[in-house]
Order: structure tokens, then sequence, then C-alpha cells
């Protein structure tokens, strides 16, 4: 009582931001309709300017911060998302797989067309989950849906128990990324406390723990891997990096980056023994991926894959910017969207771009490294066809460890969006 007491009288402005953001929090998971845009972008709004406002009376104040970062989450924890319904597919192929069968090879259209009901609220899920989700086969990689069973083995019956036994592996790997980024600023004797520019960022806690989004697991094994490398255990870092791409496959394109770390390095005197490391570094990471892919293996398995991450190339249209552009030239020009053309051609560019940086920068500290993959994928997502909001955690966690703060003024500004 007495540690509360001094809490509120020497911390009296953060605490009060901090009540106010919980109620915030709240009515936001549990009184929210997605159509209902003015409370959304008001409540949004005004979770930023807390937060911001929390971070800079709090000083560096860690254990309040951290507390902070840690109750937002939990206030979510009894929530059904009301921004995405993706989680319905989670759970679906979770229960698949403890089912005995593999996700990859069955679109949720093929059990429900044919009148097969193969888990326990099949129904439920595949009316939840959406026409566009069920017609198609799972996107997931591998160690995402380890996550998806890990959820069907505790809650196998329930749609809420299942969403928390997701929102607490990804609170988990969110207080993960806490710890090793805050140990790799100080180890690149960065401000410590830019770690809650992450932690305590509303879209950050909103997209990831409120709608279940992945890209906190991926992010956990993505920071763990920086800063194994950084501390020069880099055949450690190759394999926790091969379990950040096992989540969400983003980490792939930055694997070039990676020539300029190793081969730059100035406290190696041998070229070739650096080109060495390179190779064995890119190998540990084939391999691991290769392994954890392992269980769900099968020509089939690889074929349904490709054809399911190639629709966000070829077909899928949302929240674009300059491929919106090239689409409006074609249509003057040709009379029809070209996406088919425009769609092959951007991803050519974004690798010549991601080819630049890898060969042209000096990638040889983490700072350097950090910075070429956030202006990478910045570009990357300036051409994409598709960009969901919670793509933007990426940019979020890299500008953490970089001088850009881009990143945070997207991640107010994608609200929008919706």
């Amino acid at each position: 009582m007495f540690g509360l007491t001094n809490l509120y009288k020497y911390h009296k402005t953060p605490v009060l931001f901090i009540l106010l953001s919980s109620i915030f929090y709240l009515s936001f998971a549990y009184d929210l309709v997605r159509t209902d845009s003015v409370k959304l972008l008001l409540l949004y709004v005004a979770l930023f300017v807390f937060a911001f406002k929390i971070i800079k009376t709090t000083g560096f104040y860690f254990r309040l911060l951290v507390i902070s970062a840690l109750l937002f989450r939990l206030l979510f924890l009894f929530a059904i998302p009301n921004l995405s319904q993706d989680f319905y597919r989670f759970i679906w192929d979770g229960r698949l797989i403890l089912e005995g069968l593999n996700p990859y090879l069955y679109t949720p259209d093929y059990f429900i067309n044919n009148g097969q009901f193969p888990i326990a609220q099949a129904q439920e899920l595949y009316t939840g989950m959406g026409s566009l989700s069920a017609s198609h086969y799972t996107n997931y990689p591998p160690l995402n849906q380890l996550c998806f069973a890990i959820a069907a083995l505790v809650s196998g019956k329930s749609i809420l128990g299942s969403t928390i036994v997701l929102r607490i592996l990804i609170i988990a790997a969110d207080i993960g990324t806490l710890y090793f980024g805050k140990k790799l600023l100080e180890r690149l004797k960065l401000p410590p406390n830019r770690i809650f520019w992450y932690i305590l960022n509303p879209f950050i806690i909103i997209e990831l723990t409120g709608n279940l989004h992945f890209e906190g697991v991926m992010i956990f094994f993505f920071v763990w891997s920086l800063y194994l490398l950084h501390s020069g255990k880099w055949k450690w870092a190759s394999v926790i990096l091969a379990c950040s791409i096992s989540v969400k496959l983003i980490p792939l394109m930055f694997l070039p980056l990676f020539f300029g770390y190793f081969t730059k390095q100035k406290r190696d005197a041998s070229p070739a023994f650096n080109i060495r490391k390179l190779i064995l570094f890119y190998a540990i990471v084939g391999l691991i991926t290769g392994l954890l892919s392992l269980p769900f293996f099968s020509i089939e398995f690889i074929n349904n894959y490709s054809k399911t991450v190639g629709l966000w190339f070829g077909q899928f249209e949302f929240n674009a910017s300059i491929y919106y552009l090239a689409r409006e030239i074609g249509y003057i020009i040709t009379g029809y969207n070209e996406i088919a053309i425009i769609a092959k051609a951007l991803p050519v560019v974004s690798l010549f771009i991601i080819l630049g940086f890898s060969f042209f920068k000096k990638n040889n500290t983490i700072p350097k490294l950090t910075t070429s993959m956030l202006l990478a994928f910045t570009c990357y997502l300036f051409l994409s066809t598709t960009v969901h909001p919670w793509y933007i955690a990426m940019l979020v966690i890299l500008c953490v460890f970089t001088n850009y703060k881009f990143p945070l003024v997207w991640s107010l500004a994608l609200v929008l969006s919706y």
C-alpha cells in the first residue's frame, strides 16, 4: 500500500495517463464496432497521445513502463478481435492439425462444401473467417502453425478459449522483444527507453495483442537473432532467424542484406573466412527452415503454399500506393486493369532495391544493417499490391535501432485504412 502511495505521489501524471489509457483500451476491446469509424479514430488517436505522454512524463522509470505495457495487453485477454477475422482461420488450422490433417492440403471450402465438419465448431469458424480465407489454402508458415496447434490443444472446443491462448503467446513474445530489445540497445549504446516506442505503441498493442497477428512472435525471434548476431553468436543467430522466418516470411527478404554484415567486418582479417561464415549462416537458416517445414512436407504442400503466397502479388489489392498509380496508367493506356503485368514487375523492382542495399551499402554494424532493412522494407511496401496494417509492425521495431521515426507516424496514420 505504501508503494502504491509513493507511486501515485511521485508519478501522478503518468499514472493518470495510464488509467485513462486503460479505460480507452477497454472500450476499444469490448465496446467497439469496426464500422463505427468516428469512435475508432478518436480512441486510436487518443491512445497515441496518452502513450506519448506516458513515455515522456515517466522518463525511464522502467518498472512503471513495463507494468503499463503488460496491463494494456492483459486488458484484451478476454476480447474477441474486432478489427480482423483472421483468428478464425488460425483456430481452424490448429484444430485441423490435432485431427491429424495437414492444413496446407485442404481448404475449409473443401470440407464444408462436401458436408464434412472435421473439427469442433467447424461451421462457426468457417462463417467467421469469411469466403476469401475459406476458399484458399493456408498461408501461415510451420512455426506459426505450431502456435495454432497449441491453442487447439489447450482449448479445442471454445473459440474464446483459443483466442486467450493465442493472445498469451503473443504477449509472451512481446515480453521477449522487450527483454532482448533493451539489451541490444544497451549494447549499441543507444537509449534503452527507445524500446517502449514499440512496446507501448497503441498500434502494436491493438494489432498484435488485440487482433492476434503473429508479427509479434516473428519480431521476437528477429530481435533475439539481432542480439545474438551482435554478441558474436552468429550460428545461434541463424537458428533463431530461421524461427522468425518460420512464423512469417518477411525476414526472408532481409537475407541478402547480411552480405555486408559478414563480408565487411574489420575485426576479421581474411575476406575468405568471412565469406565462409556468410555461406554457413545462410546454410543454417535454410536447414532449420526446412526442418521446421518437414512435418508438413509434400509436393502438394509446395504447390498449394506457393500458389497461396502468389495471390498476394498477382490478384489481391489493398491499401497499395505506387501500384495504384501504375494501375491508373494501365487503365489510360489499355483500358484494363493490368495487375497481371504490374504485379510481376513491382517485385522485380523491389528485388533490385534490396540487392542495391545489400551490395552498395556498408551494413557492417547492427544500426547500419537495421537502417538498410528499414529502408528496403519500406520500398517493398510502397511497391506492394497489398499492405495490411499489421505489416508495419516490422518497420516500427526496426526504427527503434535507427534514427528514422517515420514508421511511428505511419503506425498512427494507418488507422485510416480501416
